[in-house]
């Protein structure tokens, strides 16, 4: 019985834990190439000139962002921070992987997917402005 009490215990000190990591992560939930699948997506793909594209996932519980460039090189976003809250802005900058100098790239452009979660002072009712690098998009409200 002790034990059984132990490993309830454990189990919900584990989970709680997991939550309060959770609330702070701002590296990618997951990255791939290509797109995400059409029914994961909130908002629809737009083209975009610049090889950057930003979508609501996961009813807006996550941020997707498409950065289309070499595909033995893809461009990764690493971290999501928030610039503007909702109110003032809502606007994220992602940071990426940087790439060596001396890396041997081929010269395809396909996407690569990098995946975040919303920050909690972001919110899918305003447009969201997204930095990568220099440039800058916009995703529709959700």
């Amino acid at each position: 019985m002790k034990m059984r009490k132990l490993a309830t215990v454990s189990a919900t000190a584990l989970a709680f834990a997991f939550v309060l990591t959770g609330c702070t992560m701002t590296g990618p939930t997951t990255n791939f190439s290509g797109l995400p699948d059409e029914e994961k997506l909130v908002t629809e793909l737009e083209p975009s000139d610049s090889g950057l594209q930003g979508f609501w996932m996961q009813e807006g519980s996550q941020i997707g962002v498409a950065i289309s460039g070499s595909s033995t090189c893809p461009v990764i976003g690493s971290d999501i921070k928030v610039i503007e809250p909702r109110g003032e802005g809502n606007t994220v900058e992602i940071t990426t992987v940087p790439m060596p100098d001396d890396q041997i790239c081929t010269m395809d452009y396909v996407p690569h997917t990098s995946v975040f979660w919303t920050p909690s002072n972001i919110t899918t009712t305003e447009p969201l402005t997204i930095r990568v690098g220099d440039e800058e998009i916009e995703v529709e409200v959700k």
